[in-house]
């Protein structure tokens, strides 16, 4: 059974939540930090710190991201951690990430690491 052509793949509800994702994400510094969160849990000091940012401007970003569901939180004392919400927007960024690299190399970055752990 084939879909009719007229009809939407997703609700418009869907895309526009999806563009919102996106548009979060089209950001250089918060794209850094969801990069920095990928496979641990930062402070936002500690994420200030690696970006050479300010501690405020970084806590802004991390707030959309964080209405945005793109990362979550954990307290640890008094210290505040940030991580990817989940696999799917760790699976985005990757993928965005790699899309890119194979737009601007013949042998993009992900590549030439996988080939050195061989």
């Amino acid at each position: 059974m084939h879909a009719n052509p007229q009809e939407p793949i997703w609700s418009e509800e869907v895309v526009s939540l999806a563009v919102e994702v996106l548009r979060v994400l089209a950001d250089p510094t918060r794209l850094h930090l969801a990069g920095l969160l990928l496979n641990e849990e930062r402070s936002v000091s500690e994420l200030a710190s690696l970006l050479g940012k300010p501690v405020p401007g970084v806590s802004q970003h991390l707030a959309r991201m964080r209405m945005a569901r793109l990362v979550t939180t954990r307290k640890e004392g008094t210290s505040v951690l940030y991580r990817v919400e989940n696999s799917h927007v760790r699976q985005l960024v990757v993928d965005t990430i790699g899309h890119v690299e194979h737009l601007l190399d013949d042998v993009p970055a992900h590549h030439r690491r996988l080939e050195s752990l061989s």
